[in-house]
């Protein structure tokens, strides 16, 4: 089953806000004028008609936890909004460059700055490059993310033979560099190919799967979309299956790995806190 965090989270702010505001105009007073009407009277003496007023005065338990929760509800929100997310890397489709367990952080603003929810974009902040590791929203589910290397900006012709990529008919150096050996989930690519791809001035490493085929053909790139592919060239469903990822769902880049926990393995891997992502 698939969360809207963001709307689960908007509705969170916008509940626990209208219970405060609430009351803060209409129940607090009530209780203030209650304590006022005791003034004068003895309810049985001090100690006790102190304790009368702090019962009157004393907030109902949900007006104290909608109090508490909304601001920090609503900083997580605009957090998670407007500048930092963390995603977890649920298969291998980008190794070996992000691996089944990664859990990273992805820059909301990279690519402008747009609402929750709505995913309008609000500011123009900057725009996919070649090779950038981007989150988007899945063209035929947009409620499911994915993430992909850009290989494709508007207008480019991308070509793919052979395992071997052409864009604007100039090839894509890519250096062989031995054979992969996986772990944990990854285990199953064992073997594959390890190339060093250079991607218009992005290095990164990518797997090609001899005995595997794949798509091949050539895409022109429509304005206003992208193409993607994994890394893991023979093992990703990508812009060569379904087609171009349009701007709007467009989440942000993808720059750091915070933690790893392949439950297949043998718990977190040490080696890949912190490690930037290219």
């Amino acid at each position: 089953m698939n969360f809207d965090f963001p709307a689960i989270m908007v509705s969170a702010v916008f509940i626990t806000g209208l219970i405060w505001a609430m009351d803060a105009v209409l129940w607090a007073p009530k209780r203030r004028k209650a304590v006022e009407a005791l003034a004068g009277h003895d309810a049985g003496g001090a100690e006790s008609l102190l304790e009368t007023k702090e019962k009157l005065l004393k907030e109902p338990v949900l007006v104290e936890y909608a109090r508490s929760l909304f601001p920090v509800i609503l900083v997580v929100l605009l957090l998670r909004s407007f500048l930092v997310e963390p995603f977890r890397i649920p298969s291998g489709s980008m190794m070996p460059t992000l691996l089944v367990g990664d859990f990273i952080l992805v820059n909301k603003f990279s690519y402008g700055i747009r609402l929750p929810v709505l995913n309008t974009k609000i500011i123009d902040v900057g725009e996919p490059q070649h090779g950038d590791v981007m989150v988007f929203r899945y063209p035929k589910n947009p409620s499911i993310d994915y993430i992909k290397r850009v290989i494709g900006l508007p207008g480019d012709r991308i070509a793919y033979y052979n395992k071997k990529l052409f864009i604007n008919g100039e090839p894509i150096a890519q250096d062989q560099d031995g054979a992969y050996v996986g772990v944990g989930s990854g285990v199953s690519m064992s073997g594959a190919r390890v190339f060093h791809e250079q991607l218009l001035g992005v290095e990164h490493n990518i797997l090609i799967d001899e005995h595997r085929g794949t798509v091949e053909g050539e895409f022109v790139v429509p304005e206003g979309h992208y193409f993607v592919m994994g890394d893991n060239r023979d093992n990703s469903n990508d812009s060569r299956y379904w087609g171009f990822v349009p701007e709007e769902n467009l989440v942000g880049k993808a720059f750091m790995i915070w933690m790893n926990w392949d439950a297949n393995a043998s718990g977190i891997a040490w080696s890949r806190l912190g490690n930037s992502i290219k």
